[in-house]
């Protein structure tokens, strides 16, 4: 009999009949770890654990608790929901794709006769829990193409048979489980009765590959963990998420708004809100302006020839808007890059010129089908913190690692942790290899020499150079993408960009393209989630609210206010025929930080009581003493 060696995660060789699997493996090691393993990767590929090993190869075994073990569990557990739905409304329904995703799984469904609502759930989890405690094998089986599409179609489930079609593949892989059989790759978990811990979250419509052309499916979005400890966890989570979702917040807070009337994913800010963004604004002036950055501001739109030029109108044109203005094409601008370049073409510039650094609070407009969009953190008109450095290639290292320095001080001000990622060329995009592999060079050494962690996005870059993204971690530990610096050969090349070196020539510069927190609405709807709503005090569109006891105090109220708006404080106050409770409480509601209450004591003694917006109280103290505290809060926490 043939044997096969096969190298564990130790570097110990176990020699096994060829053929052997890696259940076999496992329990020739110990039946605990056979009972745990729910998969294996041999040398770089995922298999099954009843994967024959035909060749000698290094064999590492996946229990449910390593990190390749949940999206594996996920998939399978995706199959069963699906088993589920065909076992509860048969013909009913047809099956299409079910993919494991951050932080659970969805499976796509079409029906012209069911219609799933969030009523569905328990029963659907409830046959999950039957066909998991049945604990049924899961089988993969190959067979040609032709008889897997005959096996689907006499199943009438027209959707797999697309799928094989399109795949153009001879042969292609299922697996099975009871009754239930469905097109996969793998792997998957060897029985249902692995999957213990569950649970459907929501429904929404899904079209048919993403394409608004096709059908509208029904997806139904589940998650699901190694235990029920880790599910109970998740869904707390999920819960705090669902308080702190920036749309019910910013209804709430009385912060923006859409409306159809005006067109999806368009943004109309209210009071607070444009309030609160003009100091986010502010404050990037500000800081822009310490760092050297020269505020530009550039056109809405663009002759659509520039766009040509720049490789928009080829790459991304899918993604902008178009209008004619005296028969002449323009379109209005997704990215402030290109006035930028126009600004610095206005003279001839010397090395000595360099970097010039440009920054603007520039309004784009991209778009976004109206499936994806969401909230503030995907729209169609947004404001972008953009700045490009136009400098001498030898000033790369320094300009990117100063911008690095910017995020580190911005994430550390708002209170974020964060990681980097480091995205290579794409596909579709624009420049040299050469070029890429300059700008690619530079932005790893910069993240090099800095000791930044960082993991490499292949394939994820601009269309017309690398990118360093940065990701924010919120309370909840969720990610968010918003810095990026982007290093570019190629723009500067197509727009004829030069400076007069030392020598006295033209060289090309190179052109950074940066944001610090990117898109200003999509960040605001970060720091509503991230702060839960309770904004820090240097933040917040009203830091205090003064709210009366009786009428008698009105017109002190009136004065108190009066004076602490003059200091620069951004207060109301509450005159209202209301009992002291309620305005309490209705201030709290609105996340003020302070609550100064004025009685007849205070109002004699001209001071004011603070109270904080958790219920918790300061000793009186005068209008000057509370505009110290103010202060002195304020320097202490920005």
């Amino acid at each position: 009999m043939a044997t096969v060696k096969i190298e564990l995660p130790d570097e110990s060789i176990r020699e096994v009949e060829a053929g052997s699997t890696p259940y076999d493996v496992a329990l020739g090691i110990g039946a605990g770890l056979a009972r745990q393993a729910i998969a294996a990767r041999f040398d770089d590929q995922l298999i099954d654990m009843s994967t024959p090993l035909e060749r000698s190869g290094k064999l590492a075994l996946i229990t449910q608790n390593a990190p390749e073990a949940l999206e594996i569990l996920r998939h399978s557990c995706a199959h069963l929901m699906a088993q589920a739905v065909k076992e509860l409304y048969g013909n009913d329904v047809q099956v299409t794709i079910g993919p494991a995703i951050d932080n659970g799984f969805y499976y796509d469904f079409f029906s012209d006769k069911k219609t799933f609502v969030p009523e569905d759930f328990e029963e659907i989890e409830k046959k999950m829990a039957e066909l998991a405690k049945a604990d049924l094998p899961i089988t993969r089986e190959e067979m040609t193409s032709a008889e897997a599409i005959e096996l689907f179609r006499s199943m009438g489930e027209d959707y797999k048979v697309e799928l094989i079609e399109d795949l153009g593949e001879t042969r292609v892989s299922l697996y099975r489980q009871g009754d239930f059989v469905d097109l996969c790759r793998g792997p998957h978990i060897p029985r249902t009765g692995i999957l213990k811990a569950f649970k459907l979250t929501s429904v929404a419509g899904a079209y048919w590959r993403g394409d608004e052309k096709n059908a509208m499916l029904q997806r139904l979005y589940a998650t699901a963990f190694a235990d029920k400890k880790q599910l109970r966890a998740h869904l707390a989570r999920l819960e705090e998420a669902k308080k702190r979702d920036h749309r019910k917040l910013g209804r709430e807070l009385d912060l923006f708004s859409f409306s159809e009337e005006a067109g999806a994913g368009l943004v109309i800010w209210h009071p607070k809100g444009a309030l609160l963004r003009t100091i986010i604004e502010d404050f990037e002036r500000k800081e822009h302006l310490k760092r050297g950055y020269d505020i530009v501001v550039g056109p809405q739109i663009l002759k659509t020839e520039l766009w040509k030029t720049s490789g928009h109108y080829e790459n991304y044109r899918e993604n902008m808007y178009f209008t004619e203005i005296d028969e002449q094409g323009y379109g209005i601008k997704p990215m402030n890059c290109l006035a930028h370049m126009l600004i610095y073409k206005t003279k001839l510039r010397s090395y000595r010129d360099l970097p010039q650094r440009y920054f603007e609070l520039g309004m784009v407009h991209r778009h976004e089908k109206s499936g994806v969009l969401h909230g503030l953190l995907r729209v169609r008109g947004f404001t972008q913190d953009d700045a490009h450095i136009i400098c001498r290639p030898d000033q790369i290292d320094a300009e990117v690692k100063g911008v690095m320095q910017f995020v580190q001080d911005v994430a550390g001000i708002f209170g974020f942790e964060y990681c980097m990622e480091l995205s290579t060329r794409p596909e579709k995009s624009i420049g040299s290899d050469a070029d890429w592999e300059r700008a690619t060079r530079a932005l790893r050494s910069a993240l090099d020499d800095v000791g930044q962690p960082y993991e490499i996005n292949e394939g994820d870059g601009a269309f017309y150079g690398p990118k360093i993204d940065v990701k924010l971690k919120d309370a909840l530990d969720r990610e968010w993408q918003c810095a990026t610096i982007q290093c570019d050969f190629t723009l500067p090349e197509r727009f004829d960009l030069t400076y007069v070196g030392k020598d006295g020539e033209k060289h090309r510069p190179v052109m950074l393209h940066r944001v610090i927190v990117g898109s200003i609405e999509r960040f605001i709807g970060v720091l509503i989630e991230h702060y839960a709503g309770n904004f820090p005090l240097w933040l917040s569109p009203v830091q205090a609210v003064v709210v009366n006891v009786t009428d008698n105090q009105a017109d002190y109220v009136k004065q108190v206010e009066s004076r602490l708006r003059e200091a620069g404080i951004r207060v109301q106050s509450d005159l209202r025929n209301e009992k002291l409770g309620f305005k309490i409480r209705e201030a709290q509601m609105s996340k003020i930080p302070y609550m100064l209450v004025v009685g007849d004591r205070e109002m004699e003694e001209g001071k004011v009581t603070p109270r904080f917006r958790d219920g918790k109280s300061l000793e009186p103290m005068t209008v000057d003493e509370f505009i110290r505290y103010i202060a002195d809060e304020v320097e202490r926490f920005h």
